[in-house]
């Protein structure tokens, strides 16, 4: 067996070789004993660049699965040990996060891209090719998850047996579920001082209804029981349904942009073979391609012969332009269409906040920059803006702040592009009541997500504003504090749930503006770092919304308007007004800001007027020549102030504009 399999890949001739005998045929799946036969499985972190041959690995022998979890309950670091036990990796202390490959990662401990790893395991006496995909945990990275999902048939649910189940964790055990994947429950850290497996087994068997006998206990880290995982994959997650013979049908499912070949396409094959030469085609653009190389990811990329059905890797086929690899777009051979894929909902962003170039002649490199992260990051929608203050630009809407920070932060480490970031916003809706406007926009429903395109209240049967259902997960001690700060929220409680002794789920249908900006980490300081919170999309719902204008001596400036719940615009108008009037430099004469709602005036900040001594010369004397003096220095103030302007400076507006850590 042994033979057949090496002469497979090319190298036979060598190995037997190293067996020492010129005919030997090795009879028995002689995996560790015979060091010969780790040529092909050691290859990947050698310096080789040979092509491996797929065929060997029948579907039925390929098994693809993801590894979901909350935030920090080791996914990563169970990725890691997976690479080490199949050889894929060398084991070494400085594997930590081998998976998490962009800066952004490493320096924050967390996972922003799935990524994908291919590996090489014998188990009892039989290669098997195993696909694993690294997922994020956060709840503004769930799109990645979903994706992830579609080119799997089962995954590896981790839960810390310390934290137990988390808000996460729930999330992603039910995207799974509706995906109807095999689901291998794994509880981690069991090496952890306070690590408490039992009490988890009860949790994962009350709100999943998975037995507890399915559970393995792993400690990730120091590689606890971490093989049995691998053989629990094998045993039961299926193979993929798809046949060799079929036409070629591959479902593009991420993909990169490289600087020398274009765009890297990772992709699922859900049918036939693909290889260097053949002629493909989109289904998204109608364009051809010539194949340039295909091959796997281990994790770095590995050139293959060919690509089989079942099989996840990369493909390299000359697309130049980034709008060129849609994700979830099909690709099929030219003479031969197929019915594409089903592909992916489209993301649906939650928070939108303004772009600009810190100066406008770098619009161009900022434009390409965007472009070619949001080939790497579909979920960001993307568009054009304009504002007399700040110029061209953008605006971006993302899936959550942490999503919003990721983004700019790669752009300035990956693309060397500083920008300014305006506050960010939610979509709201206007149902319009005047038939002129309905005409105007087509519909009578229209979404804004520039609070300057915010509809008059007079042309407006009534606002609506995103909710989402919110989910938290507390130790009992913080319920009645974590209660009064969702109350402050104008959140409505739908359920309370206790799922052990100490724990208690608590569910709340949030308005999304409520808890963008700073909830999380009310959140987490209030619970002294204990609760966990996810939320999932909950649909509109009818509102007492007001634009807010700020006023510089009566001119409305249109990059600090805001839309704000009526009852809390005193104190988001006064804030602002408190912050313009430390950010904006003194004039020659004095500036009025005000937060305005339509002609009402809520909030008022005065900053003084620069002033100069005009009685200085006066020793003594008459009061009537001093009052002459301040008169007509106040006339002349007064003639200053009707034909001054007011330039708010860049800096101003980026320390206003930030998100507020005092709030």
């Amino acid at each position: 067996m042994l033979s057949r399999v090496t002469r497979a890949a090319g190298v036979g001739v060598r190995l037997r070789r190293a067996c020492n005998a010129a005919a030997f045929l090795c009879s028995q799946p002689c995996m560790e004993k015979c060091p010969a036969a780790h040529v092909v499985f050691s290859r990947p972190y050698s310096s080789q660049k040979e092509k491996l041959d797929m065929s060997i690995f029948p579907v039925e022998n390929i098994r693809n699965f993801s590894i979901i979890a909350h935030v920090d309950h080791g996914k990563s670091t169970l990725a890691d040990r997976l690479l080490e036990i199949t050889g894929t990796i060398a084991k070494t202390d400085q594997n930590k996060q081998v998976l998490d490959k962009l800066q952004v990662e490493r320096e924050r401990g967390i996972t922003v891209k799935a990524q994908t790893a291919s590996l090489f395991y014998n188990y009892e006496g039989m290669n098997y090719l195993l696909n694993l995909i690294d997922t994020p945990g956060h709840v503004d990275f769930s799109y990645e998850v979903s994706r992830s999902l579609s080119a799997c048939q089962g995954v590896i649910l981790v839960v810390d047996a310390n934290e137990g189940v988390q808000a996460q964790t729930m999330a992603n055990f039910y995207l799974a579920f509706e995906a109807q994947l095999a689901i291998i429950p794994v509880i981690n850290k069991i090496d952890l001082k306070n690590a408490d497996p039992e009490r988890v087994e009860k949790q994962i068997e009350k709100l999943f209804d998975i037995s507890k006998d399915k559970c393995i206990r792993i400690s990730a880290k120091l590689g606890t029981n971490v093989e049995k995982v691998l053989q629990e994959v094998i045993e039961k997650v299926p193979p993929p349904s798809v046949n060799i013979s079929d036409p070629l049908k591959a479902l593009v499912f991420d993909s990169t942009f490289d600087h020398y070949r274009g765009v890297i396409a990772n992709i699922a094959l859900f049918g036939g073979e693909v290889q260097k030469g053949h002629k493909i085609m989109s289904a998204h653009t109608r364009k051809t391609y010539e194949v340039n190389e295909v091959g796997i990811l281990m994790p770095n990329e590995q050139p293959t012969h060919k690509l089989y059905a079942g099989q996840v890797g990369y493909l390299i086929a000359g697309m130049k332009e980034v709008t060129e690899a849609q994700i979830g777009d099909t690709l099929y051979l030219h003479k031969q269409p197929v019915e594409p894929l089903p592909g992916f909902k489209s993301a649906k962003p939650m928070v939108f906040a303004g772009m600009y170039p810190v100066d406008q002649s770098e619009y161009n490199n900022l434009k390409s920059a965007i472009e070619k992260l949001t080939l790497n990051d579909s979920s960001v929608t993307i568009h054009r803006d304009s504002s007399l203050a700040l110029g061209a630009g953008w605006r971006l809407g993302f899936l959550g702040l942490l999503h919003l920070e990721v983004f700019n932060q790669r752009l300035e480490q990956e693309y060397n592009a500083s920008v300014i970031l305006t506050a960010p916003t939610v979509p709201y809706k206007a149902v319009l009541s005047s038939a002129k406007l309905i005409k105007e926009h087509g519909k009578e429903e229209i979404t804004v997500i520039n609070p300057a395109e915010f509809p008059d209240k007079s042309s407006v049967s009534e606002y609506l504003e995103p909710t989402v259902l919110g989910t938290i997960i507390t130790p009992d001690d913080y319920i009645g504090k974590i209660i009064t700060l969702c109350q402050t929220r104008r959140a409505v409680q739908r359920d309370m749930m206790y799922i052990d002794e100490h724990r208690v789920m608590l569910k709340y249908i949030f308005p999304l503006n409520e808890i963008v900006v700073d909830f999380y980490d009310a959140l987490k300081s209030l619970s002294s770092g204990y609760a966990s919170f996810d939320y999932e999309d909950a649909g509109y719902q009818a509102a007492d919304l007001v634009k807010m204008d700020i006023l510089l001596n009566g001119n409305s400036v249109e990059e600090l308007g805001t839309v704000v719940h009526k009852d809390k615009a005193y104190a988001v108008g006064k804030a602002m007004c408190e912050r313009l009037k430390d950010a904006i430099p003194r004039q020659l004469f004095e500036i009025a800001i005000q937060a305005a709602l339509g002609s009402k005036v809520i909030a008022r900040e005065t900053v003084k007027a620069y002033r100069k001594n005009v009685l200085a010369k006066c020793y003594g004397g008459d009061i009537t020549r001093k009052m002459k003096l301040l008169k007509r220095q106040a006339e002349g103030k007064k003639k200053m102030r009707k034909i001054g302007n007011v330039e708010v400076p860049k800096d101003a507006f980026i320390s206003v504009l930030k998100r507020q850590s005092e709030k």
